[in-house]
């Protein structure tokens, strides 16, 4: 079974080809990404409709070099598999139309795919897949969440974001120190010069007793800092960063322990953008190491939005008879779409 997979959600286009054939974990047979960064920068974050009109002009050609990079023929598909949602609903809707015309003009099936359950999925595409069940970090620009995963399909909330993300937390924090789009990157390579003790900053509901996250409160404290000091010279604005990153990555980590305690599993699986974040990996490998627990993370390419993570997320749930492929072209999207509404 070969699904293609197509990603539209913000300000990525995506395209990769699964080989679903027999019992095991898919494999990925080719892949092609366009990021819209660097249109978006000059605005200093994504525009909607521009990210639409730019997935209208990438998406076809990313489909071509992914089925020459298999050399692999259009009528191989047997599944065309797209982001459903959530996301933006313009950038949904070009993805989600072109995978039902390209299945209807091919008289193949499509499915829907939920954008997060292809980042929790997304460390089945490495060479050191996890094993069920274990505990999910999903972490990226608008999700915050802690998921028990049991099997693809079968997942149990147990903690999610109550304001800011803490990819939001990164990103509007560098906004803040008048850093560059995208921002959270920005910050942890600004945090790499500085010292993460130099600023007190809160870690909200660090001591709560659940499982919830909030950062709308760490970007107000930036902001904060920023404001009582007035012009900061360049290595107050590293010292600030690092003290940010550090604020963030121990809310992470202290809230991911506790998930593994409170359900005694020994695997942690970290998704979505944040999960790149070098000082996010070390602390949460050092400190699982010293527990037993192993970690799992996509590979660094496939951290961020991808095609790849859509064709597993739907070969996957179609090999374990979670979803039916469907003939009915006609579609929708759903910019917002829990994850535990699947």
């Amino acid at each position: 079974m070969q699904v293609l997979g197509i990603e539209s959600s913000c300000d990525e286009t995506g395209v990769a080809l699964v080989d679903a054939a027999g019992a095991g974990v898919p494999r990925l047979r080719a892949a092609a990404l366009y990021s819209q960064i660097d249109m978006h920068q000059a605005y200093g974050g994504v525009v909607p409709e521009l990210a639409s009109r730019d997935h209208i002009r990438r998406v076809l050609p990313l489909a071509r070099e992914v089925l020459a990079q298999a050399d692999a023929q259009i009528e191989d598909i047997d599944v065309v598999a797209f982001t459903r949602g959530p996301g933006l609903a313009g950038a949904l809707l070009v993805g989600a139309g072109v995978a039902c015309a390209l299945a209807a003009a091919l008289d193949k099936p499509t499915l829907g795919v939920h954008h997060l359950e292809g980042h929790l999925l997304s460390p089945f595409l490495s060479a050191d897949p996890p094993d069920f069940p274990f505990i999910a970090l999903l972490v990226s620009g608008g999700h915050t969440q802690l998921m028990r995963v049991d099997d693809v399909g079968r997942y149990e909330m147990l903690g999610e974001t109550i304001d800011d993300a803490a990819g939001e937390a990164f990103d509007k924090s560098a906004k803040l120190m008048g850093l560059g789009y995208p921002g959270g990157p920005a910050l942890a390579r600004l945090a790499e010069m500085g010292n993460a003790d130099a600023f007190e900053l809160p870690r909200p509901l660090l001591h709560s007793g659940n499982l919830d996250f909030s950062f709308a409160g760490l970007k107000t404290a930036v902001m904060t800092q920023l404001k009582r000091r007035g012009n900061v010279c360049e290595q107050d604005l590293a010292d600030l960063a690092a003290s940010t990153q550090q604020a963030i990555v121990d809310v992470l980590t202290k809230k991911s322990l506790a998930a593994l305690k409170q359900t005694g599993l020994t695997r942690l699986v970290v998704a979505g953008g944040v999960g790149a974040n070098r000082h996010l990996r070390e602390q949460l490998d050092a400190q699982c190491a010293k527990r037993g627990v192993r970690v799992h993370y996509p590979e660094l390419h496939l951290c961020t939005d991808n095609g790849a993570m859509i064709a597993m997320a739907a070969a996957l749930r179609l090999q374990r008879g979670r979803a039916t492929a469907q003939r009915d072209y006609a579609f929708d999207v759903k910019p917002r779409w829990s994850l535990d509404q699947i």
